[in-house]
């Protein structure tokens, strides 16, 4: 296995702005759905469960541009608040979301969070017919959210031969950042490609067979030469 010499660049995610409002508890859920918002709640360890309400189509769009690795600022309820999307509940046919928690930060401390891999370059390995396999594709870090990243680059230009893999440790990380996740975790490896199969029957099975069918093409020739010659007669 070669030595690898591995750079990649850290991305960091954009905060985006949402505007939320308190929400009057006795407003029914789907009320609240009707008039194209959806209920929420925030909370932190500084910050009592709040409900709220927001815009569907705003919540959907930040909500689908960074998922839970990036940090919303919410906006309108007192002081702003920097969360991240913790949990949406979704329609389970229309895939559109109808409840969501977002978890408040606490300013200056890191968080633990889930960021997802990005697969960049063009292995020389699998050029060369071999496979190359994506064992993981998110790591668990711990980071000030500051320099939260959106993602984390994975360059496999970088996988040559079989036997080479990139690891956890392999990965930059922002200056504050730390693995959660085992440091020596593979992420991406390179192994041979498996050869098909082509089954050949054993020698003496195909000799049987032979012999089965020159015998039975001999039986039948001889009933059709007794059937001649009795028409014959």
């Amino acid at each position: 296995m070669n030595l690898i010499f591995y750079f990649n660049t850290v991305i960091l995610a954009r905060m985006l702005e949402i505007a939320v409002k308190e929400r009057d508890k006795k407003k029914k859920s789907q009320a609240l759905r009707d008039a194209g918002l959806i209920p929420a709640v925030f909370y932190g360890p500084k910050e009592e469960a709040m409900p709220i309400e927001v815009d569907a189509r705003d919540f959907e769009k930040v909500w689908r541009e960074t998922g839970g690795s990036a940090i919303v600022v919410l906006k309108g309820v007192g002081d702003d608040k920097e969360a991240l999307i913790h949990e949406v509940d979704v329609h389970p046919i229309t895939g559109a979301p109808r409840h969501a928690d977002l978890y408040v930060i606490e300013r200056g401390k890191k968080i633990t969070v889930q960021i997802p891999f990005e697969f960049v370059g063009e292995a020389p390995a699998e050029k060369a017919g071999h496979t190359v396999i994506k064992v993981m594709h998110e790591v668990e870090i711990e980071v000030r959210p500051s320099e939260l990243p959106q993602h984390l680059e994975v360059d496999t230009s970088a996988l040559k031969e079989v036997g080479d893999h990139i690891s956890v440790k392999d990965i930059k990380l922002p200056e504050s950042g730390e693995f959660v996740t085992d440091e020596n975790e593979t992420i991406v490896a390179v192994k041979e490609a498996a050869e098909e199969e082509v089954f050949e029957a054993p020698a003496e099975e195909v000799t049987e067979a032979s012999a089965e069918e020159k015998s039975t093409v001999s039986s039948d020739e001889g009933e059709e030469k007794g059937e001649s010659e009795d028409i014959q007669e």
